[in-house]
């Protein structure tokens, strides 16, 4: 008898062990099922729709406008913060086209004249204007930095990449690293270049040496120094400069703001 109970007592101490894995199996297989679920991809059913999921989205680092006394030096800002160009110079000119119908768009693209580039483009610029008022001469702005979504309005205008850049891809505008410029006297007078700003042809390109010697100086003394402080060129746009060092910085759509 006292055998038959050792050995009944060996089997129940089994079957306890197996009923405990099976317990501990059961609740595994119960988490897993959940984590399962969790990653599965929900499927609408009829009639109904997901909505997306929640993007964090970058801002790009704007400096506001302010007072003179109260801006922020550019040494101590990053190369990639975007600043108005009146807040760091008083020298140089504007005629902010796009803010006008005065384009090839014929239309107002921009709600107000405003002058933004990234860090690193202000400086550069700063430094070529500075070289071209030791000889007599400052820089006049048609465009500067141009939000994204102005480029889709652009482009909804003049599909035509020869003339307006995809926006799905953006340009160097979008980025705040290119400038459509041209050169004045300190007294405000603009130097001839040969045609206007936006004038699509050949009399705008670089390499185009059938033109007045006056003009070919003009867009020389332009081209020499933009070059000198990291610029490069387009071949069919006198007006417009690329910074070399902004050209990977990502596409930005921030507006600034108009006060009046």
């Amino acid at each position: 008898m006292i055998q038959m109970i050792g050995v009944f007592c060996q089997y129940f101490d089994l079957l306890r062990d197996i009923m405990a894995n099976l317990a501990y199996l059961r609740i595994f297989s119960a988490f897993a099922f959940i984590i399962l679920m969790g990653c599965k991809e929900v499927t609408p059913k009829k009639g109904e729709t997901i909505k997306p999921k929640q993007q964090v989205v970058v801002k790009d680092t704007v400096v506001p406008s302010m007072l003179k006394e109260k801006v922020t030096p550019l040494k101590l800002l990053a190369d990639t913060t975007f600043v108005r160009l009146a807040d760091y110079s008083d020298d140089f000119m504007y005629d902010l086209r796009y803010a006008t119908t005065n384009n090839f768009l014929k239309s107002k693209v921009y709600d107000c004249p405003e002058c933004y580039t990234r860090v690193k483009t202000a400086k550069a610029l700063l430094q070529a204007n500075n070289e071209l008022m030791a000889k007599g001469f400052k820089i006049k702005f048609y465009d500067c930095y141009r939000p994204n979504s102005v480029q889709y309005k652009m482009w909804a205008i003049v599909p035509n990449p020869q003339y307006v850049a995809n926006p799905v891809k953006g340009s160097i505008h979008n980025k705040g690293g290119a400038v459509d410029i041209t050169l004045a006297t300190l007294d405000g007078k603009e130097l001839d270049m040969g045609t206007d700003f936006d004038f699509f042809g050949k009399r705008a390109y670089h390499d185009n040496y059938d033109l007045p010697k006056e003009i070919l100086d003009n867009r020389k003394l332009l081209k020499e120094t933009m070059e000198a402080h990291g610029f490069w060129s387009i071949r069919t746009e006198w007006w417009h400069y690329n910074l070399s060092a902004g050209t990977n910085d990502k596409v930005a759509n921030f507006k600034w703001d108009c006060k009046n």
